[in-house]
């Protein structure tokens, strides 16, 4: 037997992953992670200029960023809280999805790997007031590879705007232009009142709660899912 190593040595084999795809993924965890330092500052830039402008013609309106932690922040916008988690994994892209038709992924596999930004939508009541049952929305899924290309998850324009991964590099106007666009989505996302026979029963419980605390569960679209909406998800 050869002492050379041949191309199936499990040893080798596991060198040669580690050496390329778990170096990789390091790439994207990195990359992410310098993404959503940036997109921190963005949001408090964001803040301020938008709580200056509001400021002045209504007070009530209060618009604040809050930074969470490494992985967390979330921007107040008058009744709105939009919350931003960076997962801390790196995703490989489904394998049904039409981006590995692209030539951008059949040139290179590992650019179909990206960590991931979830951003979601809640009522700042629901937080103000403690009612833990209510609801909060996934509003849109951010995705950046290693080369810093991206693509954004979401409803209506936040699908169609950011699709173009082999085109699309965020860098700091792009995420500026993506931040605002998620904020209007969220202020153009209306509180709608559920279905009445959905709502026509309370327990003593419930009720003894409400009156404790306003506890009925509140969204912004009770039974609301994505997968069950108009429009699907990009």
């Amino acid at each position: 037997m050869s002492q050379q190593a041949s191309s199936t040595d499990p040893r080798e084999l596991i060198l040669k992953t580690l050496r390329t795809k778990s170096c990789m993924k390091q790439d994207v965890y990195q990359r992410t992670q310098d993404m959503f330092a940036e997109l921190k500052e963005v949001l408090q830039a964001i803040a301020i200029d938008l709580e200056q402008q509001v400021m002045d013609h209504d007070r009530r309106l209060m618009v604040a960023f809050t930074d969470k932690g490494a992985s967390a922040c979330e921007l107040r916008v008058a009744g709105d809280v939009v919350i931003f988690h960076m997962h801390t994994n790196v995703f490989r892209l489904d394998q049904g999805h039409n981006l590995w038709r692209s030539s951008y992924l059949e040139e290179d596999e590992f650019r179909g790997y990206f960590g991931v930004v979830n951003v979601y939508n809640f009522l700042s009541d629901s937080f103000k007031f403690n009612r833990e049952r209510d609801l909060g929305y996934l509003v849109a899924r951010l995705f950046i590879n290693k080369d810093g290309h991206f693509f954004v998850q979401g409803k209506r324009q936040l699908g169609f705007l950011y699709n173009d991964l082999a085109g699309s590099v965020l860098d700091r106007e792009r995420l500026t232009e993506v931040l605002r666009s998620v904020i209007l989505y969220v202020l153009e996302f209306d509180l709608l009142a559920p279905p009445y026979d959905q709502v026509n029963q309370v327990t003593v419980s419930e009720m003894n709660e409400l009156n404790a605390n306003l506890k009925l569960t509140t969204g912004k679209r009770l039974g609301f899912r994505f997968q069950a909406d108009t429009e699907d998800m990009l």
